[in-house]
């Protein structure tokens, strides 16, 4: 196929796993740039894609699609903030703490780092921050620091009249604010990283890892381990806890914070991560007072394996997504896998990435016995709706089946708080 060259070139340079974001997208983004460019096929935009730096920068970009907010997970910024004030107590003044969000696409993740720290009473003179992306663009939105609506979610706004001033076009970032935070451009894998070693008291890596093969997580990770003090505090994505349990780090034991630190004892070289040889069938841990919707009892539902069937016929085209999803439903549980997958990948190719869709492609690896794409359909789903049940049972069931019993218990836990609050 005339797009694994593409691939290829996206996992060399930044370490993307195509099958994380799904084919449709990255091929939309190639359509994207190849008129954007002039090509006139796929052969002329690759020789174009060789021949400048400019266009390599932009097709990553182009798959690349920030999706972020001020206060994205806010129990994370009550934590960072109740742990930023211990660890001042700790340096007694010798050096100010040192805080890293990477990637810090457009600027709200470390800007919502030092509002969080300067409303928690932290002196602007006793912390500095990082952010660091790979997208020249999202850096430069970041330096503006003028937000639309998008930006502010939730209903917890307050922190919008104490920082920002509103203007015709957006909101302006206070400059008391800004001046706390240092954005760059860069790439987690640049060797020259390593001169920060040990440095930052806080690393904020959120929903980055889900995005990456096993071997470039693991990279990835030892960066990140390194970059942080040996007392210090890594904060990741909801759906990515699971992978840092092999890798040398624990929970916090803060909920909802999603924030780890070292295993007491931590100088071993890190486990190589590698899928199961063989799926062991091991029911979830039981959850009282919580069952999926529309199931009987805690344990998930599976889709009933069936024998293999031919190719299916092209499915028609339809414009309305409610109906590509109501098909996926159909098909999956009438066992139709191909079916399924087909109108995944229809739906995907037509709209934006929704958690339902990839929560289908998990299941539909899940049953067809592939651990290691249904994990990474899950973790996507969960990156797109970090409280969607389903996603999190059967993440869970899965992580148990492979052993990692602590893992499928937080999950597990996260998916009876999601039941309760939607019965509420």
């Amino acid at each position: 196929m005339n797009e694994q060259r593409f691939y290829r070139f996206l996992r060399e340079r930044i370490g993307l796993d195509v099958e994380s974001v799904g084919a449709p997208m990255v091929e939309r983004a190639l359509r994207q740039r190849c008129v954007a460019a002039n090509a006139m096929d796929l052969d002329d935009y690759w020789l174009r894609l060789q021949q400048s730096a400019d266009e390599q920068q932009a097709l990553i970009e182009a798959v690349i699609v920030p999706e972020t907010w001020f206060f994205r997970y806010p129990e994370s910024f009550t934590a960072l903030a109740n742990l930023a004030q211990k660890r001042l107590v700790e340096l007694a003044g010798a050096r100010p703490l040192r805080l890293l969000s990477l990637p810090c696409s457009t600027g709200e993740e470390p800007y919502s780092l030092a509002m969080a720290l300067l409303d928690a009473g932290i002196a602007p003179s006793a912390f500095l921050i990082d952010g660091m992306d790979i997208s020249p663009s999202s850096v430069a939105k970041a330096r503006q620091a003028l937000y639309g609506r998008n930006a502010f979610r939730g209903s917890d706004l307050g922190f919008r009249e104490r920082f920002f001033d509103a203007l015709d076009e957006g909101h302006r970032l206070h400059e008391r604010v800004r001046q706390q935070v240092s954005l760059q451009v860069g790439n987690v894998l640049d060797p020259a990283l390593a001169s920060r070693d040990g440095l930052y008291d806080f690393v904020f890596c959120r929903n980055l890892l889900i995005y990456f093969d096993v071997p470039t997580q693991q990279r990835v990770f030892e960066v990140l381990k390194r970059l942080m003090h040996p007392q210090g505090v890594l904060f990741i994505g909801p759906a990515e806890g699971s992978l840092l349990a092999r890798l040398g780090m624990r929970p916090l034991g803060i909920s909802q914070s999603f924030a780890y630190v070292r295993q007491e004892g931590d100088s071993a070289p890190l486990a190589t991560v590698t899928a199961p040889p063989t799926r062991r069938m091991v029911p979830p841990l039981a959850t009282p007072g919580y069952a999926p919707p529309g199931a009987a009892s805690p344990r998930p539902a599976r889709i009933t394996p069936v024998a293999a069937k031919p190719a299916p016929p092209p499915v028609p085209k339809r414009d309305s997504e409610s109906e590509l999803l109501a098909s996926i439903a159909r098909h999956a549980n009438a066992g139709a896998s191909e079916l399924a997958r087909a109108e995944c990948q229809r739906y995907l190719g037509q709209f934006a990435p929704a958690a339902q869709v990839y929560y289908w492609l998990g299941l539909l690896s899940d049953t067809e016995g592939d651990a290691q794409l249904a994990l990474s359909h899950y973790r996507k789903a969960l990156y797109l709706e970090p409280q969607h049940a389903e996603a999190l049972v059967h993440l869970a069931a899965l992580l148990a089946a492979q052993g990692d019993l602590a893992g499928a218990r937080r999950l597990q836990e996260r998916a009876a708080r999601a039941g309760r609050e939607s019965e509420r």
